[in-house]
This record gives structure tokens, C-alpha cells and sequence, in this order.
């Protein structure tokens, strides 16, 4: 499957996710830390599952990899990322205040790239991360209803 297929999928999942994840927490009056842990685990056995055929490939992967998917995966993506998310959906009055920021990430991996040097800087690249904050901003700053 192509790529961007992939990415609209994920989209799709992530947007409808955080729908039934705030709807969850608030209605069932739950802190963000149990429902980051609900939403763990249950992935965690199904990603397990799926994965389990791979696993053998992890100690050929080396060291540096690994620390990478431990520090950006694991600490600052899954634990500081998400828990910020489900405290974010928790204390929101509107979806609509939360998930336009919270989904700016591709505008973050940008920026580190460019710092990191691993992409150059193009008038698409600058136009897209512009748009993407005034997009922010509008949404954001819309009257509730």
C-alpha cells in the first residue's frame, strides 16, 4: 500500500480514536494516566501479536537504533507525548482545541530535520509549516457553539 494511503489510514485512526478517547475519560471520569494505560495495553497486545515473527530481528538492529526507538518512541513520543495528549482531551472543553495542535507533529519532525541536516529547507517545506500554523490558529481560536 502506498505510503500516503498508509498516513490518510492513520490519520483517519488517530482522528476517530481521539473522538471515543475523550468521550471515554470524561465519561468515565478517568484520570489520563489510566486511559494512556488502557489504550497501552491493549495496543501493546495487539501490536505484540502482529510483530511476534519479527521480534528475532530486534538484536541485529544494534545499539544506536534501539536507543532511538527507546528515547523518541518510547520516552518522548509514547510516554511524555502521550500522556500531554490525555491530559490535553481531559481538560479541553472542545476536541477542536486539542487535536489541531496536538496533530502539528509533522511541522516538529520538520524542524528537526532541518536542525539535524537530514532534509534541506524548500519553498514547500517553509509554505506547508506556515500554513500549518495558520491553519493552528484558526482552528483553535474558532467560537465554540
Amino acid at each position: 500500500m502506498k505510503p500516503q494511503i498508509l498516513a490518510l489510514i492513520t490519520a483517519v485512526a488517530w482522528g476517530v480514536g481521539g473522538f471515543f478517547e475523550k468521550r471515554g475519560l470524561n465519561a468515565g471520569n478517568l484520570s489520563p494516566q489510566v486511559g494512556i494505560t488502557i489504550r497501552t495495553a491493549i495496543a501493546f497486545l495487539i501490536l505484540g501479536t502482529v510483530s511476534f515473527s519479527q521480534w528475532k530481528s530486534i538484536p541485529a538492529a544494534g545499539t544506536k537504533p534501539l536507543l532511538m526507538m527507546v528515547i523518541g518512541g518510547g520516552i518522548v513520543a509514547g510516554a511524555v507525548g502521550m500522556l500531554s495528549f490525555y491530559a490535553a482531551l481531559k481538560g479541553a472543553d472542545r476536541l477542536t482545541q486539542v487535536m489541531p495542535i496536538a496533530f502539528t507533529s509533522p511541522l516538529f519532525s520538520a524542524i528537526t530535520a532541518l536542525i539535524f541536516r537530514t532534509e534541506r529547507m524548500t519553498w514547500q517545506t517553509a509554505l506547508g509549516m506556515v500554513l500549518t500554523i495558520a491553519g493552528i490558529a484558526v482552528l483553535t481560536t474558532a467560537p465554540s457553539h
